[in-house]
């Protein structure tokens, strides 16, 4: 079963760019239930980026930016996106504009420091508050950046892994992956198999599942199993919606902690596109949600969107083949998308790893 585990494959693409380098010396609302979705066009474009470019942190606009291996991204009020870019983190304008916010691309380390001056270890997801701040998942720690690109350690401890709850420094992560954050500022964080909750003063407990403790099982708190939680995504009510990667299905977790199982594993993995528990999902893992309630997930090289009412639809590319063309629907090609998000106006941008890109997926009815 493959996954998208941030800190191995960014390692694989920095061992390349470090190669290529010495090589040239001598990187919502309501929607109304119905039994039959809507179909949707999906169009899809490149909008940052370059692919079959050498991996490299280069700022620019568009197609001159190059990206090393962009995994983590999310979005502010004002259209711009933030994405976590292995050693750094880089800011896209609406129109393209590529900056790098914070690390330097080739080297990692676990300082802190504004703009440049910090390091990071491997970077993975990332969300925004309503303050502008950034915090993003680094090995086993999860950092804060502010607007002006100071970077500190918000909680756990850099090269120690584990998984005890506490304030800060005295916290540990086994593996942190996706991050959300909720309107008063509590942060969620997929952490192999378990969901941790992050208070606005660093308190760091576990919110759902069970450290070391692999499987399946719907339940409240530390009596619910996962088998590998990746990305996560959030709703005004608090309810969270988690990948649950290793078993192929997407859990939903009430704010009072009760998980259970939202699109369950089809009967023939890769199969046509289903209703309710049936989605075809092969490894989901990343989502996001529009302002409507519809959930859009990554599944291997696909886009597929599950309505309200648990509609399931494949928007664009096409299971088990990869590649970086841009086109309509099924005729769209993408290479280990790794995160999605939403805009205000319904369009969605994905992260498109091994592409070295940014996507951009218009929505049409």
């Amino acid at each position: 079963m493959k996954t998208r585990i941030c800190g191995v494959l960014a390692g694989i693409v920095m061992l390349s760019l470090l190669a290529a380098t010495v090589t040239a010396c001598g990187g919502g609302t309501k929607t109304t239930a119905s039994s039959t979705p809507v179909a949707r066009t999906a169009m899809v474009t490149t909008f940052a980026g370059k692919a079959d470019t050498p991996p490299s942190t280069v700022d620019g606009i568009g197609a001159a930016a190059r990206f090393v291996w962009p995994h983590g991204i999310t979005i502010d009020a004002a259209g711009n996106l933030y994405v976590t870019d292995v050693f750094t983190v880089r800011k896209i304008t609406p129109a393209g504009q590529v900056t790098t916010l914070a690390g330097d691309v080739g080297v990692h380390g676990t300082t802190d420091g504004k703009g440049t001056a910090a390091r990071f270890m491997s970077l993975c997801g990332i969300a925004r508050d309503a303050a502008g701040n950034l915090y993003v998942t680094d090995r086993y720690t999860v950092r804060k950046i502010t607007p002006a690109g100071r970077v500190t350690t918000f909680a756990g401890k850099a090269r120690v892994q584990g998984s005890a709850d506490g304030i800060g420094a005295a916290a540990r992560f086994g593996g942190p992956v996706g991050i959300t954050i909720d309107p008063r500022g509590n942060l969620y964080v997929t952490d192999r198999y378990t969901v941790r909750k992050i208070t606005p003063a660093g308190q760091v407990t576990t919110f759902a599942g069970k450290a070391g403790v692999t499987g399946t099982a719907d339940g409240r708190g530390a009596a619910a199993r996962f088998n590998w939680a990746f990305g996560i995504t959030i709703d005004p009510a608090g309810n969270l919606y988690v990948v649950d990667n290793g078993a192929s299905v997407i859990r939903k977790i009430t704010p009072a902690g009760r998980v259970t199982t939202l699109a369950a594993k089809f009967a023939s993995p890769g199969g046509a596109d289903g209703s309710g528990n049936i989605t075809g999902l092969v490894t989901p893992s990343a989502i996001t949600r529009d302002a409507a309630g519809n959930l859009y997930v990554i599944d291997d090289e696909t886009i597929n969107m599950i309505t309200p009412t648990g509609q399931v639809t494949t928007l664009a590319g096409k299971l088990f083949v990869k590649g970086s063309a841009d086109g309509s629907g099924a005729q769209a090609r993408f290479n280990e998308p790794g995160d999605i998000v939403c805009d205000a106006a319904g369009n969605l941008y994905v992260a498109d790893s091994t592409n070295c890109t940014i996507r951009k997926i218009t929505l049409s009815h």
